[in-house]
């Protein structure tokens, strides 16, 4: 059987032996300058560091490889590694490159000065953002996921915790742990967080792209409100609210933002508005000049 080592390796050889990634410089730890902490992830840190050369800034996620055995997640690690090298998007934080030794796998990530957004949402007045900017917001989200799932690719984590924001103010859709490259389209695994897990992945039903266009749907309740909406005590009585779409709207929320989320938030995955609808829908368009 092969060994993470040689799992890596392969994958290295494949992404560069592809047209975009033809470079054949060897990068290490050795050519950046490692600044503060950023924060923690499931199998290492995250950095702020300066390339040596031409002084720039990126953030710098460091895996240790005995972690990553040990959780299973070999698979998942190589996938997410796999998938974010060939996403380019404005909105899509950027794996620049990475680089691996025996103990550790790092990714050199594109910088985002403003950190997650889920900290910009809790420091926000009320703990919710102002119609504008969420507006604003989703259209971003919801450009980066088309992009994504135009190149047969479905996040299946998108939640604020999962975005950043960088020095210009503009989102960066990141973390792409859960994410797959379904040419199909359609998935059984059972993936992502609680409070924004769609019907379909409840039931255990066979999905498609759709699940993150429910996603962005809880998320710009999110946006507005400061919460998911059907957030509960415990997991069975999540379920039980989503599986019933039990949901109600504070008297502040835009009767525009939510003729939006209620297009999106549809048990049916069918009945849920194309992402070209999101950004084109009227409360959007009304804050994009």
């Amino acid at each position: 059987m092969a060994t993470l080592l040689d799992q890596v390796t392969e994958l290295e050889n494949k992404i560069k032996n592809h047209d975009a990634y033809g470079t054949s410089y060897k990068w290490s730890p050795r050519d950046f300058e490692l600044g503060k902490a950023l924060g923690q992830g499931k199998f290492g840190h995250v950095h702020v560091a300066r390339e040596k050369k031409t002084q720039f800034l990126v953030a710098i996620k460091a895996l240790f490889k005995s972690q990553i055995v040990g959780s299973k997640c070999e698979r998942q690690v190589l996938r997410e590694i796999e998938i974010q090298s060939h996403l380019k998007h404005p909105n899509i934080l950027r794996l620049l490159t990475w680089f691996h030794d025996e103990r550790r796998i790092y990714l050199v990530l594109e910088f985002a000065a403003g950190g997650e957004l889920y900290k910009h949402l809790t420091n926000a007045p009320c703990g919710r953002f102002p119609e504008r900017t969420a507006a604003r917001y989703i259209y971003q989200v919801a450009d980066a996921v088309d992009y994504c799932h135009q190149h047969h690719v479905i996040h299946r984590d998108i939640k604020p915790e999962n975005i950043l924001v960088s020095s210009d103010g503009d989102l960066k859709l990141a973390d792409f742990g859960w994410s797959v490259h379904a040419p199909s389209e359609r998935r059984k695994t059972m993936c992502g967080t609680l409070d924004y897990l769609p019907p379909e992945m409840i039931k255990r039903e066979v999905y498609d792209v759709s699940v993150d266009h429910w996603c962005i749907g809880v998320l710009l309740y999110e946006f507005l409100v400061g919460k998911p909406p059907f957030e509960s005590e415990g997991q069975s009585s999540t379920y039980t609210r989503i599986l019933t779409l039990d949901m109600t709207y504070p008297k502040y929320v835009p009767e525009g933002a939510k003729d939006l989320i209620s297009k999106l938030l549809r048990q049916s995955s069918k009945e849920r508005l194309p992402l070209e609808g999101v950004k084109n829908h009227f409360w959007v368009q009304k804050f994009r000049n």
